[in-house]
Protein backbone atom coordinates (compact mmCIF):
# COMPACT_ATOMS: atom_id res chain seq x y z
CA UNK A 1 0.00 0.00 0.00
CA UNK A 2 2.83 2.57 0.46
CA UNK A 3 2.89 5.95 2.91
CA UNK A 4 0.21 7.43 0.50
CA UNK A 5 -2.06 4.59 1.75
CA UNK A 6 -1.18 4.87 5.20
CA UNK A 7 -1.45 8.44 5.28
CA UNK A 8 -4.64 8.29 3.79
CA UNK A 9 -6.14 5.76 6.31
CA UNK A 10 -4.60 7.76 9.06
CA UNK A 11 -6.59 10.88 8.41
CA UNK A 12 -9.70 8.98 7.72
CA UNK A 13 -9.12 7.56 11.54
CA UNK A 14 -9.03 11.05 12.45
CA UNK A 15 -11.66 12.18 10.40
CA UNK A 16 -13.83 9.29 12.27
CA UNK A 17 -12.45 11.00 15.59
CA UNK A 18 -13.60 14.24 15.11
CA UNK A 19 -17.02 13.45 13.63
CA UNK A 20 -17.40 11.01 16.99
CA UNK A 21 -16.39 14.58 19.00
CA UNK A 22 -18.70 16.57 17.01
CA UNK A 23 -21.73 14.69 17.59
CA UNK A 24 -21.91 15.12 21.61
CA UNK A 25 -24.67 16.74 22.94
CA UNK A 26 -23.76 19.45 25.41
CA UNK A 27 -27.58 18.70 27.33
CA UNK A 28 -27.25 15.25 26.88
CA UNK A 29 -23.49 14.29 27.29
CA UNK A 30 -21.19 16.83 28.23
CA UNK A 31 -23.20 19.23 30.53
CA UNK A 32 -23.67 15.85 33.26
CA UNK A 33 -20.32 15.32 33.62
CA UNK A 34 -19.32 18.88 34.37
CA UNK A 35 -17.76 19.11 30.35
CA UNK A 36 -19.99 22.29 29.81
CA UNK A 37 -18.72 25.27 27.60
CA UNK A 38 -19.07 27.46 30.83
CA UNK A 39 -16.74 25.08 32.75
CA UNK A 40 -14.35 25.56 30.62
CA UNK A 41 -13.90 29.19 30.13
CA UNK A 42 -13.31 29.76 34.20
CA UNK A 43 -11.00 27.11 35.12
CA UNK A 44 -7.74 26.54 34.66
CA UNK A 45 -5.80 25.24 31.56
CA UNK A 46 -6.38 21.63 32.86
CA UNK A 47 -6.77 18.26 29.90
CA UNK A 48 -10.39 18.21 30.56
CA UNK A 49 -11.06 21.76 29.67
CA UNK A 50 -8.77 21.77 26.64
CA UNK A 51 -11.02 17.86 25.51
CA UNK A 52 -14.24 20.31 26.08
CA UNK A 53 -12.93 23.25 24.45
CA UNK A 54 -11.76 21.06 21.21
CA UNK A 55 -15.26 19.69 21.46
CA UNK A 56 -16.93 22.81 20.95
CA UNK A 57 -14.50 24.27 18.16
CA UNK A 58 -15.43 21.13 16.33
CA UNK A 59 -19.38 21.85 16.68
CA UNK A 60 -17.92 25.42 15.00
CA UNK A 61 -16.70 23.46 12.06
CA UNK A 62 -19.58 20.79 11.27
CA UNK A 63 -19.47 22.17 7.75
CA UNK A 64 -16.02 21.27 6.79
CA UNK A 65 -16.49 18.32 8.62
CA UNK A 66 -19.53 17.56 6.19
CA UNK A 67 -17.72 18.55 3.35
CA UNK A 68 -14.73 16.47 4.33
CA UNK A 69 -17.07 13.17 4.90
CA UNK A 70 -18.05 13.45 1.13
CA UNK A 71 -14.49 13.75 -0.12
CA UNK A 72 -13.73 10.82 1.83
CA UNK A 73 -17.08 8.89 0.66
CA UNK A 74 -16.13 10.20 -2.94
CA UNK A 75 -12.73 8.46 -2.38
CA UNK A 76 -13.71 5.25 -0.89
CA UNK A 77 -16.11 4.75 -3.96
CA UNK A 78 -14.02 5.64 -6.67
CA UNK A 79 -10.29 3.83 -5.39
CA UNK A 80 -12.27 1.13 -2.75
Amino acid sequence: MGVVGSVIRLSQGILLLANAVAVLNEDRFLAPRGWSYADSVESANTLKKRFTRLAFSLQCFRWILILLNIACIGYKLIYG
